[in-house]
């Protein structure tokens, strides 16, 4: 019996080639669609859940508000992970990483090695976190200070073939200690928070071992004995604060912890999931760039109302064409064929429709997938043997797809009447008009939720490339790799001052855009000392302000020929602002609890706000102190020859004895960079809105070559009548146009109130406009239009004597 369903479907998809021929490629691209965004999907939900002991891992992290500004930071203090183990029953273990400060040179026999990728980690890392080894002992290999355990590929670059356990490695240009390699562990899983190609010894650093509770540096993570503990525990954590910071806080900031909440402030610890780091985390800095658990359900989103519209198109599609099958089902009934047979030979049809999509889909995701890698920046692949459950899925999305779109049409056609069939009394074009009807509003108002969200974020994300940010990027260059040349800096630095193709040369570590340091400096004023002000602090040479034309609103800049300007700061206006000294804010003091006892500052300028942070955020009180650091060179250059100019310089910088080349980029391209995911996402939700369109416009188009040709009869007898082709043609387009137009209408407010929560995100944002809605909908209504015109031009053109010979 199957394999005869299998022939008749097989015969009537060869009769029906152009039927089948556009509802198997709406099918394929709709379930390559989806089956991309279910690779990048289990991507994003995979993070750090190949580690064994997931469900049980979690990260303690500091958050509070000090006068109204928040801070919320990744990193606690030394002590944290000992004191966990120590004093609460629910924790198994505890460990810590810390990040290197920055990237240093590592020698390894007459090779050197930039290396950004290193971190410091206690000796039971491997404990909590499952890092397979290859070679070396995880219990004992970071134990002794000064070892290092590699990942595979970081020792393949360093050592080739030859055997990396024992090998030595030194700091090329820092006073530390050479690392000796006791291990070599797998390579890191792309999906996972941190990624470090060498982890060293946390015994190496002295200040692991202090029990300082004012300063933080440390990631820090705890195994729970039971993963059903996590509340309890959360609950718990906060008490640190009171038992252990508490009584350090009178000499690290000059308050007792009862005055500063007193003040309004307030410190606590909080527990997050290591499994929640990845898609909840919403800190200013973290190990790696967070992603977002919004965007997973818009992308789970999109695949499913992808394939929804596919299915539709299926559907449309099947019922319209059913009056060419009304006397094959009549006959089988009067055959004695039951309901439940016919529909199973339509369900056949449709399972072998969506399996030879199948097929083209997987075709259609090996030329798309390196594509979609590059726009996201992932590295997904399709590969069956590393995802055991792709061939279950595939067949379930198979078994699905054919229940979906093939269960309607199933049982539409097979509940024809024989009598009223045979008689030619049943007019099944008819009867599923209002159906197909709802069908293509639901496909277009999709589609046009996407075009509105695609233009929505093009439009924010020009709002931010275009907007003032209170300083100057363009042309700017940052060099970040100073440190190669050693003691040359300062005459390297002197070289380019006297370059005429340069206007402006500073030295800090510090930048408004792109990764940078970030700097907590808790401040106090004369008139107010029990009043802390959380601020960030920049250290800044004299060059800063006018190499990043940073405008200054009153005051003047720091000058080296004021001695007292080391105890000088100048302010932003947020600053300004949260201390109260709106308008007069020259010549006042601050003051703040440093290493060595009380320092205080004078103000002697104030800037105008300019964004040192992502545009998500408001501006935040900064303060820049004068304390040159040359971490990077900011080079302002004042010629139009940028190549030839960048050119010059790697030539002058290897010219230095640097071994590295010189490492650049523009300010800019890293204030771009900052906005990355949000440009990504926008050119994603572009494509995916002209794919909805595509397909889409593929059933509308199947839909009014039938309409057309239903209404033959009626076109030829009209054009006798008089009727023009332009009137034909306006006649069969106007009732797929009002489509659109309910489509519009119903997508409209839902895309307005999607949107507008997209942009709460950002505290500087776009306002949605009502032309966005009228763009989408004329975008999609005349690509439909377009569509339906085609063929309605052509049956409108066609010699009506060839439709009426019959009559």
């Amino acid at each position: 019996m199957i394999k005869n369903y299998f022939k008749i479907a097989w015969r009537n998809l060869i009769r029906n080639k152009w039927s089948s021929s556009i509802n198997i490629i709406g099918l394929a691209i709709g379930l390559a669609t989806c089956l991309i965004i279910l690779l990048f999907v289990n991507h994003e939900l995979g993070y750090d859940r190949f580690h064994k002991k997931a469900d049980r891992i979690a990260r303690i992290y500091f958050e509070g508000n000090v006068q109204g500004e928040k801070m919320k930071e990744t990193v606690v203090m030394a002590p944290v992970a000992e004191t966990l183990k120590k004093d609460f029953p629910e924790v198994e273990d505890a460990t810590r990483l810390r990040s290197y400060d920055w990237a240093p040179q590592l020698a390894v026999h007459d090779h050197v090695f930039k290396q950004d990728a290193l971190a410091y980690v206690d000796a039971n890392f491997f404990d909590v976190f499952t890092l397979p080894f290859i070679t070396g002992d995880p219990k004992t290999a970071l134990v002794d200070p000064n070892t290092v355990v590699l990942t595979k590929a970081i020792a393949q670059k360093y050592f080739g073939d030859e055997e990396a356990l024992g090998q030595i490695i030194h700091f090329k240009t820092e006073d530390k200690a050479p690392m000796k390699v006791t291990g070599v562990i797998e390579n890191i899983p792309l999906n996972s928070h941190f990624q470090f190609g060498l982890l060293t010894s946390m015994n190496s650093l002295d200040d692991a071992r202090q029990q300082n509770w004012m300063n933080s540096n440390y990631y820090t993570y705890v195994l729970l004995k039971d993963k059903r503990d996590f509340e309890k525990l959360d609950a718990k954590v906060p008490r640190l604060v009171d038992t252990y910071i508490g009584p350090q806080m009178k000499d690290g900031t000059g308050q007792t912890l009862a005055e500063f909440r007193k003040s309004g402030s307030n410190l606590t610890f909080q527990l997050q999931r290591l499994t929640d780091i990845h898609l909840y985390s919403d800190f200013p800095y973290d190990l790696s760039a967070p992603g977002d658990v919004r965007y997973v359900y818009i992308f789970s989103a999109v695949a499913l109302f992808m394939l929804l519209i596919a299915c539709i198109n299926f559907m449309n599609l099947s019922t319209a064409e059913a009056a060419k099958r009304t006397r094959e089902v009549g006959i089988r009934k009067v055959l004695g064929s039951l309901k439940s047979e016919l529909v199973k030979q339509f369900l056949m049809e449709t399972i072998l429709i969506a399996t030879i999509a199948l097929l083209l889909s997987l075709l259609l995701i090996k030329v798309a997938l390196p594509f979609f890698n590059d726009l996201s920046g992932l590295q997904l692949t399709l590969s069956f043997t590393e995802k055991p459950w792709m061939t279950p899925a595939l067949i379930g999305t198979v078994l699905i797809t054919a229940l979906l779109a093939g269960s309607y049409p199933a049982f539409y056609l097979s509940s024809f009447k024989p009598v009223a069939v045979l008689k030619g009394k049943w007019n099944p074009v008819k009867n599923g008009v209002s159906f197909r009807s709802t069908l293509v509003v639901f496909q277009f108002f999709i589609s046009i939720m996407l075009i509105v969200s695609t233009i929505v974020v093009y439009k924010q994300l020009s709002y931010i490339r275009n907007k003032d940010v209170g300083y100057d990027k363009d042309k700017v260059m940052v060099i970040s790799n100073v440190w190669a040349l050693g003691n040359n800096v300062d005459v390297f630095k002197q070289q380019l001052q006297n370059d005429p193709a340069v206007a402006h040369v500073s030295a800090s570590r510090y930048l408004p855009a792109g990764g940078s340091d970030n700097n907590n400096f808790f401040v106090s004023t004369e008139q107010e000392p029990d009043r802390l002000v959380k601020t960030l602090r920049y250290e800044i040479d004299e060059h800063y302000i006018p190499t990043l034309g940073i405008q200054l609103e009153s005051g003047r800049n720091f000058s080296q020929q004021y001695g007292t300007d080391s105890a000088a700061v100048i302010m932003n206006e947020a600053a300004v602002n949260a201390l109260g000294w709106k308008g007069d804010a020259l010549g006042r003091t601050i003051s703040r609890n440093g290493n060595n006892g009380e320092e205080i500052y004078r103000v002697i300028g104030v800037v105008k706000d300019f964004h040192f942070r992502s545009l998500h955020e408001r501006i935040s009180p900064l303060v820049m102190v004068l304390a040159p650091d040359p971490g990077n060179l900011v080079v302002k250059i004042n010629t139009a020859d940028i190549p030839s100019f960048t050119a010059k310089l790697q030539q002058r910088f290897t010219a230095y004895g640097a071994e590295d080349p010189m490492d650049y980029s523009f300010l800019d391209e890293r204030y771009n960079n900052t906005y990355k995911a949000e440009q990504k996402i926008g050119t994603i939700l572009g494509v995916f809105a002209m794919l909805t369109i595509f397909i889409a416009c593929l059933g509308l188009f199947g839909l009014a070559k039938f309409t057309a040709e239903q209404r033959t009869k009626e076109i030829g007898i009209r054009k006798v009548l008089g009727a023009t082709a332009t009137q034909l043609s306006a006649m069969l387009s106007k009732d797929f146009s009002k489509l659109v137009l309910i489509a519009v209408a119903i997508a409209s407010p839902i895309a307005w109130w999607a949107m507008n929560k997209w942009l709460e995100d950002f505290a500087y944002r776009i306002d949605i406009q009502w032309w966005m809605f009228a763009a989408a909908g004329l975008l999609a209504g005349a690509i439909a239009l377009v569509t339906v015109s085609w063929q309605a031009i052509r049956a409108a053109v066609a010699n009506p004597v060839d439709s009426l010979r019959d009559e």
